[in-house]
This record gives structure tokens, C-alpha cells and sequence, in this order.
């Protein structure tokens, strides 16, 4: 069994100027990442308007697997044309972790 996970930083456009504007915008990104049949959820700069951090984990029985899920879920994420990906942090967890 192997777990993958990313940490995707996002830039969002300029009028997310309210935690309610920002939650316009994160809640249908996590709704697409989930079609995937990962894990999805804001996991970090909740305080930021115009910056959010989403965390993504899937659950594969081969690493590569695990690595197209994320592949997949980071080329969504980069063709969303209203925001911009600012960074990817992924880590991938094999049985001898």
C-alpha cells in the first residue's frame, strides 16, 4: 500500500478580498479534486484572503498509481484559469515508511 500526498499553494485573484469571496473560489476546487477519489481540504493560510493552501492525499496499491492521481489532480489544479499554482510540496509513503 502506498499514500501520496500534495500541498498545493494557491494565488487567487484579486477580488477574493473576503473569507466569503475566498470560499468561492476553494470550494469548487476541492469539489473537482474529489472526483478523483482523493482525500481534499484547505489546510493552511485560512487567515489569507488572497492565498490559500490545499492538501490532497490518495491511497494507491502501486506508486505509480498514486503518483498519476496527483499528476492528474496538479494538471487540473495548473489549467484552473482564475488562479495561479504557486507551488507543489508532494511526498509519496511506501510500506517500509
Amino acid at each position: 500500500m502506498y499514500t501520496e500526498t500534495a500541498v498545493f499553494d494557491l494565488l487567487l485573484p484579486g477580488d477574493s478580498r473576503s473569507l466569503k469571496q475566498k470560499r468561492s473560489y476553494v470550494r469548487p476546487i476541492l469539489a473537482m479534486l474529489k472526483k478523483y477519489e482523493v482525500s481534499a481540504a484547505e489546510v493552511g493560510m485560512h487567515d489569507l484572503h488572497g492565498r490559500a493552501q490545499l492538501g490532497v492525499a490518495v491511497v494507491a496499491a502501486e506508486p505509480s498509481q498514486a503518483r498519476a492521481v496527483i499528476d492528474t489532480c496538479e494538471n487540473q489544479m495548473a489549467g484552473r484559469p482564475e488562479i495561479e499554482l504557486l507551488s507543489v510540496k508532494r511526498r509519496l509513503y511506501g510500506e517500509d515508511d
